[in-house]
């Protein structure tokens, strides 16, 4: 008997988390682990399940979605990330395809859309949104952006654009250190290197800054 597909549902909405796991257990070949409503409790779900695919919502509360990407994929490398979300700007695309993600679906998809892209993504194939698909390039070279976005948010690290966005969101240093486990200190000197290579020091014009950038949404 082939073994079915395993999968953790991420969503912040329990009316989308609903929705899909009721949709994805009809399917025989299929069966939904667990499902969570947000990064940190979406990580801790992986590294104990070692789900097959992890569908994860971008814009969550507290801990990033990519920065829990970055962790379930390095302590389940089995485990193929495929993002959900209303949002599509280059800046969540670039930062999906950095973490090397199988997948990137729009919202406005149909659960049968869905269902298909985690067979998908199953056989080692990407699927993306026809909307994702109008801002990237696949080729031999892999997977990347048609035209990277020019901007001095380029000159950040993954942790500095993270520090960024949780910034924006209005956590101070101490909410920061909490949710992503890091000391207040490294925080500090995250945030210190951000607003140098920026030339901002203001948290307003940052904010304005990372939603300019679809680091975060307004």
């Amino acid at each position: 008997m082939i073994k079915p597909i395993s999968i953790v549902l991420v969503d912040d909405h329990a009316l989308v988390r609903d929705m899909l796991r009721q949709r994805l257990t009809q399917e025989t070949d299929m069966v939904v682990l667990s499902c969570e409503s947000n990064a940190q409790d979406a990580v801790r779900c992986c590294v104990a399940t070692s789900p097959d695919v992890v569908l994860l919502d971008i814009d969550m509360p507290g801990l990033s979605a990519f920065e829990g990407a970055r962790s379930i994929k390095s302590q389940c490398s089995g485990t193929r990330l495929v993002f959900l979300s209303a949002f599509f700007h280059d800046r969540y695309i670039d930062q999906a395809l950095a973490l090397e993600a199988m997948g990137y679906l729009t919202k406005n998809e149909p659960p049968e859309v869905v269902i298909q892209a985690i067979r998908q993504v199953m056989t080692g194939t990407v699927y993306f949104s026809d909307e994702v698909l109008a801002r990237i390039v696949i080729n031999g070279d892999g997977v990347r952006l048609a035209h990277a976005p020019e901007s001095r948010t380029r000159l950040l690290t993954e942790r500095e654009l993270e520090m960024l966005a949780y910034i924006a969101r209005g956590l101070s240093k101490k909410e920061i250190a909490r949710t992503v486990g890091i000391s207040v200190k490294t925080v500090e000197q995250h945030c210190t290197h951000l607003m140098e290579k920026l030339a901002i020091h203001d948290r307003v014009e940052l904010a304005r800054l990372a939603i300019r950038e679809g680091l975060v949404e307004p």
